[in-house]
Protein backbone atom coordinates (compact mmCIF):
# COMPACT_ATOMS: atom_id res chain seq x y z
CA UNK A 1 0.00 0.00 0.00
CA UNK A 2 0.99 3.67 -0.36
CA UNK A 3 3.17 4.41 2.69
CA UNK A 4 2.54 8.16 2.32
CA UNK A 5 -1.09 7.69 3.34
CA UNK A 6 -2.20 6.83 6.90
CA UNK A 7 -3.45 3.31 7.53
CA UNK A 8 -7.21 3.49 8.01
CA UNK A 9 -8.20 1.67 11.21
CA UNK A 10 -11.52 0.34 12.44
CA UNK A 11 -12.02 -0.60 16.11
CA UNK A 12 -14.45 -3.30 17.24
CA UNK A 13 -14.94 -3.07 21.00
CA UNK A 14 -14.52 0.08 23.09
CA UNK A 15 -14.00 -1.35 26.55
CA UNK A 16 -11.00 -0.44 28.70
CA UNK A 17 -8.42 -1.98 26.36
CA UNK A 18 -10.16 -1.02 23.12
CA UNK A 19 -10.55 2.57 24.27
CA UNK A 20 -6.89 2.77 25.22
CA UNK A 21 -5.74 1.42 21.86
CA UNK A 22 -8.09 3.79 20.04
CA UNK A 23 -6.11 6.62 21.61
CA UNK A 24 -2.81 4.95 20.64
CA UNK A 25 -3.88 4.65 17.00
CA UNK A 26 -5.19 8.23 17.01
CA UNK A 27 -1.88 9.63 18.25
CA UNK A 28 0.35 7.67 15.87
CA UNK A 29 1.42 9.54 12.74
CA UNK A 30 0.89 6.55 10.44
CA UNK A 31 -2.60 5.46 11.49
CA UNK A 32 -6.04 7.06 11.47
CA UNK A 33 -9.14 5.71 13.23
CA UNK A 34 -12.01 6.09 10.77
CA UNK A 35 -14.66 3.73 12.22
CA UNK A 36 -15.66 2.37 15.63
CA UNK A 37 -18.09 -0.28 16.85
CA UNK A 38 -19.44 -1.15 20.27
CA UNK A 39 -22.61 -2.86 21.45
CA UNK A 40 -23.23 0.09 23.80
CA UNK A 41 -24.74 2.65 21.44
CA UNK A 42 -23.91 5.74 23.48
CA UNK A 43 -20.29 4.68 23.87
CA UNK A 44 -19.84 4.15 20.12
CA UNK A 45 -21.64 7.37 19.22
CA UNK A 46 -19.69 9.47 21.70
CA UNK A 47 -16.30 8.10 20.66
CA UNK A 48 -17.13 8.69 17.00
CA UNK A 49 -18.08 12.28 17.84
CA UNK A 50 -14.87 12.80 19.79
CA UNK A 51 -12.87 11.59 16.78
CA UNK A 52 -14.48 14.06 14.38
CA UNK A 53 -17.84 12.44 13.61
CA UNK A 54 -16.38 9.30 12.07
CA UNK A 55 -18.43 6.23 11.15
CA UNK A 56 -19.89 4.30 14.10
CA UNK A 57 -22.15 1.30 14.55
CA UNK A 58 -23.35 -1.22 17.12
CA UNK A 59 -23.30 -4.04 14.54
CA UNK A 60 -19.82 -5.42 13.93
CA UNK A 61 -20.83 -6.74 10.50
CA UNK A 62 -21.27 -3.16 9.31
CA UNK A 63 -17.72 -2.31 10.31
CA UNK A 64 -16.36 -5.58 8.87
CA UNK A 65 -17.88 -4.64 5.51
CA UNK A 66 -16.81 -0.99 5.63
CA UNK A 67 -15.10 -0.41 2.25
CA UNK A 68 -12.52 2.15 3.42
CA UNK A 69 -10.59 0.25 6.09
CA UNK A 70 -7.10 -1.20 5.86
CA UNK A 71 -6.85 -2.66 9.37
CA UNK A 72 -9.37 -3.76 11.99
CA UNK A 73 -8.54 -4.10 15.68
CA UNK A 74 -10.68 -6.76 17.37
CA UNK A 75 -10.98 -5.79 21.04
CA UNK A 76 -13.91 -7.88 22.22
CA UNK A 77 -14.17 -10.75 24.75
CA UNK A 78 -12.36 -13.95 23.66
CA UNK A 79 -15.55 -15.87 22.87
CA UNK A 80 -16.23 -13.38 20.05
CA UNK A 81 -12.77 -13.41 18.46
CA UNK A 82 -13.45 -16.41 16.23
CA UNK A 83 -16.67 -15.27 14.50
CA UNK A 84 -15.44 -11.71 13.97
CA UNK A 85 -11.99 -12.67 12.70
CA UNK A 86 -13.43 -15.31 10.37
CA UNK A 87 -15.80 -12.72 8.88
CA UNK A 88 -12.97 -10.21 8.52
CA UNK A 89 -10.81 -12.72 6.68
CA UNK A 90 -13.38 -12.87 3.90
CA UNK A 91 -12.80 -9.15 3.26
CA UNK A 92 -8.97 -9.46 3.17
CA UNK A 93 -8.54 -6.64 5.67
CA UNK A 94 -5.48 -6.75 7.91
CA UNK A 95 -6.23 -7.76 11.51
CA UNK A 96 -4.93 -6.95 14.97
CA UNK A 97 -6.62 -9.32 17.42
CA UNK A 98 -6.67 -8.92 21.17
CA UNK A 99 -5.15 -11.76 23.18
CA UNK A 100 -5.74 -14.60 23.81
CA UNK A 101 -6.17 -15.45 20.13
CA UNK A 102 -9.39 -17.39 20.68
CA UNK A 103 -11.53 -19.08 23.30
CA UNK A 104 -10.42 -22.59 22.37
CA UNK A 105 -7.50 -24.33 20.72
CA UNK A 106 -9.59 -25.51 17.77
CA UNK A 107 -10.76 -21.95 17.07
CA UNK A 108 -7.20 -20.60 17.31
CA UNK A 109 -5.92 -23.25 14.89
CA UNK A 110 -8.57 -22.49 12.28
CA UNK A 111 -8.04 -18.72 12.63
CA UNK A 112 -4.32 -19.16 11.98
CA UNK A 113 -4.84 -21.45 8.98
CA UNK A 114 -7.44 -19.17 7.35
CA UNK A 115 -5.38 -16.04 8.03
CA UNK A 116 -2.41 -17.62 6.28
CA UNK A 117 -4.61 -18.55 3.32
CA UNK A 118 -5.97 -14.98 3.14
CA UNK A 119 -2.48 -13.54 2.80
CA UNK A 120 -3.15 -10.64 5.16
CA UNK A 121 -1.21 -9.30 8.15
CA UNK A 122 -2.55 -11.16 11.19
CA UNK A 123 -1.18 -9.57 14.35
CA UNK A 124 -1.98 -10.28 17.97
CA UNK A 125 -1.81 -7.78 20.80
CA UNK A 126 1.25 -8.93 22.75
CA UNK A 127 3.11 -5.62 23.34
CA UNK A 128 5.56 -6.57 26.11
CA UNK A 129 8.43 -7.23 23.68
CA UNK A 130 8.54 -3.51 22.92
CA UNK A 131 8.83 -2.29 26.52
CA UNK A 132 12.24 -0.75 27.23
CA UNK A 133 12.75 -2.97 30.26
CA UNK A 134 12.06 -6.06 28.18
CA UNK A 135 14.51 -4.95 25.51
CA UNK A 136 17.19 -4.45 28.17
CA UNK A 137 16.43 -7.83 29.75
CA UNK A 138 16.74 -9.50 26.34
CA UNK A 139 20.02 -7.75 25.56
CA UNK A 140 21.56 -8.76 28.89
CA UNK A 141 20.40 -12.31 28.56
CA UNK A 142 21.83 -12.58 25.04
CA UNK A 143 25.15 -11.16 26.27
CA UNK A 144 25.51 -14.04 28.74
CA UNK A 145 24.49 -12.09 31.85
CA UNK A 146 22.65 -15.09 33.30
CA UNK A 147 25.18 -17.77 32.48
CA UNK A 148 23.39 -21.11 32.20
CA UNK A 149 19.68 -20.71 32.85
CA UNK A 150 18.56 -22.70 35.90
CA UNK A 151 14.93 -21.73 36.46
CA UNK A 152 12.17 -19.31 35.39
CA UNK A 153 9.47 -18.18 37.81
CA UNK A 154 6.28 -16.21 37.12
CA UNK A 155 4.52 -14.85 40.21
CA UNK A 156 1.16 -13.06 40.04
CA UNK A 157 -0.66 -11.49 43.02
CA UNK A 158 -4.01 -9.72 42.63
CA UNK A 159 -5.89 -8.18 45.59
CA UNK A 160 -9.08 -8.82 43.62
CA UNK A 161 -10.06 -10.19 40.25
CA UNK A 162 -11.40 -8.66 38.11
CA UNK A 163 -9.24 -5.61 38.73
CA UNK A 164 -10.97 -2.33 39.57
CA UNK A 165 -10.33 -0.81 36.15
CA UNK A 166 -11.62 -3.87 34.30
CA UNK A 167 -14.84 -4.87 36.01
CA UNK A 168 -17.06 -6.91 33.69
CA UNK A 169 -18.79 -10.27 33.66
CA UNK A 170 -16.76 -12.07 31.02
CA UNK A 171 -13.36 -11.44 32.59
CA UNK A 172 -14.63 -12.94 35.86
CA UNK A 173 -16.05 -16.01 34.15
CA UNK A 174 -14.56 -19.48 34.00
CA UNK A 175 -15.46 -19.77 30.32
CA UNK A 176 -13.27 -16.95 29.00
CA UNK A 177 -11.83 -14.93 31.88
CA UNK A 178 -9.40 -15.27 34.77
CA UNK A 179 -5.86 -14.00 35.27
CA UNK A 180 -4.31 -17.12 33.71
CA UNK A 181 -6.01 -16.37 30.39
CA UNK A 182 -5.80 -12.58 30.68
CA UNK A 183 -2.34 -11.99 32.18
CA UNK A 184 -0.21 -15.15 32.12
CA UNK A 185 -0.44 -15.32 28.32
CA UNK A 186 1.74 -12.21 28.01
CA UNK A 187 4.54 -13.90 29.91
CA UNK A 188 4.13 -17.26 28.19
CA UNK A 189 4.65 -15.37 24.92
CA UNK A 190 7.80 -13.69 26.26
CA UNK A 191 9.26 -16.95 27.60
CA UNK A 192 8.67 -18.74 24.30
CA UNK A 193 10.13 -15.81 22.36
CA UNK A 194 13.29 -15.87 24.48
CA UNK A 195 13.76 -19.57 25.13
CA UNK A 196 11.63 -21.63 22.75
CA UNK A 197 8.74 -24.03 23.23
CA UNK A 198 7.25 -24.88 26.61
CA UNK A 199 5.84 -28.19 27.81
CA UNK A 200 3.34 -28.21 30.72
CA UNK A 201 3.95 -30.88 33.38
CA UNK A 202 1.70 -30.24 36.38
CA UNK A 203 -1.14 -27.79 36.99
CA UNK A 204 -3.20 -27.23 40.12
CA UNK A 205 -6.02 -24.69 39.98
CA UNK A 206 -8.00 -23.21 42.87
CA UNK A 207 -11.60 -22.22 42.17
CA UNK A 208 -14.27 -20.47 44.25
CA UNK A 209 -17.53 -22.22 45.11
CA UNK A 210 -19.39 -20.54 42.23
CA UNK A 211 -19.00 -22.99 39.30
CA UNK A 212 -19.19 -20.16 36.75
CA UNK A 213 -16.38 -18.06 38.27
CA UNK A 214 -12.77 -18.11 37.12
CA UNK A 215 -9.76 -19.45 39.02
CA UNK A 216 -8.48 -17.71 42.14
CA UNK A 217 -5.18 -19.58 42.28
CA UNK A 218 -2.72 -21.56 40.19
CA UNK A 219 0.40 -23.59 40.88
CA UNK A 220 1.99 -24.98 37.74
CA UNK A 221 5.23 -26.56 36.64
CA UNK A 222 6.36 -26.47 33.04
CA UNK A 223 9.68 -26.97 31.27
CA UNK A 224 11.65 -25.78 28.29
CA UNK A 225 12.80 -28.21 25.64
CA UNK A 226 16.18 -28.52 27.39
CA UNK A 227 14.44 -29.43 30.66
CA UNK A 228 14.82 -26.05 32.41
CA UNK A 229 11.91 -25.77 34.88
CA UNK A 230 9.31 -22.99 34.77
CA UNK A 231 7.20 -22.36 37.86
CA UNK A 232 3.96 -20.37 37.87
CA UNK A 233 2.48 -19.22 41.18
CA UNK A 234 -0.63 -17.04 41.00
CA UNK A 235 -3.33 -16.04 43.44
CA UNK A 236 -6.18 -13.51 43.64
CA UNK A 237 -8.74 -12.36 46.24
CA UNK A 238 -5.99 -11.63 48.79
CA UNK A 239 -7.09 -9.93 52.04
CA UNK A 240 -4.82 -7.07 53.06
CA UNK A 241 -3.03 -6.70 49.71
CA UNK A 242 -3.57 -3.23 48.24
CA UNK A 243 -1.72 -3.42 44.93
CA UNK A 244 -1.19 -6.16 42.38
CA UNK A 245 2.31 -7.51 41.83
CA UNK A 246 3.61 -9.46 38.86
CA UNK A 247 7.18 -10.64 38.38
CA UNK A 248 8.98 -12.75 35.80
CA UNK A 249 12.34 -13.91 37.16
CA UNK A 250 15.14 -15.82 35.45
CA UNK A 251 17.78 -17.50 37.61
CA UNK A 252 21.14 -18.41 36.05
CA UNK A 253 24.51 -19.69 37.18
CA UNK A 254 26.09 -16.22 36.81
CA UNK A 255 23.20 -13.81 37.33
CA UNK A 256 19.52 -13.15 38.02
CA UNK A 257 17.11 -10.92 36.10
CA UNK A 258 13.57 -9.98 37.17
CA UNK A 259 10.94 -7.94 35.35
CA UNK A 260 8.69 -6.52 38.07
CA UNK A 261 5.26 -5.03 37.34
CA UNK A 262 6.50 -4.34 33.79
CA UNK A 263 7.96 -0.97 34.76
CA UNK A 264 11.02 -2.12 36.71
CA UNK A 265 13.93 -4.40 35.87
CA UNK A 266 16.13 -5.83 38.61
CA UNK A 267 19.35 -7.74 38.22
CA UNK A 268 22.50 -8.93 39.89
CA UNK A 269 25.47 -11.16 39.21
CA UNK A 270 27.79 -13.12 41.45
CA UNK A 271 29.27 -10.77 44.03
CA UNK A 272 26.82 -7.96 43.17
CA UNK A 273 23.78 -6.59 44.94
CA UNK A 274 20.43 -7.49 43.39
CA UNK A 275 19.16 -4.01 42.47
CA UNK A 276 17.03 -2.05 40.04
CA UNK A 277 18.65 -1.47 36.65
CA UNK A 278 18.34 2.10 35.37
CA UNK A 279 17.29 2.17 31.73
CA UNK A 280 17.40 5.09 29.33
CA UNK A 281 13.97 5.56 27.84
CA UNK A 282 13.59 5.92 24.10
CA UNK A 283 10.29 5.95 22.27
CA UNK A 284 7.02 4.84 23.85
CA UNK A 285 6.52 1.10 23.60
CA UNK A 286 3.09 1.79 22.11
CA UNK A 287 4.73 3.81 19.37
CA UNK A 288 7.15 0.96 18.69
CA UNK A 289 4.29 -1.56 18.70
CA UNK A 290 2.36 0.42 16.08
CA UNK A 291 5.56 1.02 14.09
CA UNK A 292 6.06 -2.73 13.75
CA UNK A 293 2.41 -3.25 12.79
CA UNK A 294 2.65 -0.52 10.15
CA UNK A 295 5.90 -2.01 8.81
CA UNK A 296 4.22 -5.40 8.39
CA UNK A 297 1.28 -3.88 6.51
CA UNK A 298 3.61 -1.90 4.26
CA UNK A 299 5.67 -5.01 3.49
CA UNK A 300 8.75 -3.84 5.38
CA UNK A 301 10.81 -5.93 7.84
CA UNK A 302 8.84 -6.25 11.06
CA UNK A 303 9.02 -7.97 14.44
CA UNK A 304 5.23 -8.00 14.73
CA UNK A 305 3.88 -10.91 16.75
CA UNK A 306 1.32 -12.80 14.69
CA UNK A 307 -1.24 -15.60 14.91
CA UNK A 308 1.54 -18.21 14.82
CA UNK A 309 2.82 -17.05 18.21
CA UNK A 310 -0.75 -16.55 19.35
CA UNK A 311 -1.51 -20.20 18.63
CA UNK A 312 1.64 -21.36 20.46
CA UNK A 313 0.56 -19.35 23.51
CA UNK A 314 -2.97 -20.76 23.25
CA UNK A 315 -1.55 -24.29 23.43
CA UNK A 316 -0.02 -23.49 26.83
CA UNK A 317 -2.99 -21.52 28.16
CA UNK A 318 -5.39 -24.35 27.40
CA UNK A 319 -3.04 -26.78 29.16
CA UNK A 320 -2.81 -24.49 32.19
CA UNK A 321 -6.60 -24.32 32.39
CA UNK A 322 -6.76 -28.13 32.47
CA UNK A 323 -5.55 -29.47 35.85
CA UNK A 324 -2.92 -32.21 35.48
CA UNK A 325 -0.54 -34.04 37.78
Amino acid sequence: MNSSLPIRVGIIGLGAIGEGMTQVFTEHQSTEVVAVCDVVEERARQRATDLGNIFWTTNYQELVNHPELDLVYVAVPPVLHYPIVMDLLKTKKHILCEKPLANSLSEAKEMLEKAEEAGIVHAIHFPLSYINNMKELTARMESGYLGKLRRIELEMRFPEWPRKWQKNDWIASREQGGFVFEVAGHFVQIIQQLFGKITPIETELEYPEDPTSCEIGILAKLKLEDGTPILINGISQIPGLQEQSISLTMYGTKGTLSLVDLVKLYGGQLGQEFAEITIEKDMSFWEEFINQLVNAIEGKPSSMIDFHQGYEVQLILEALRTPRN
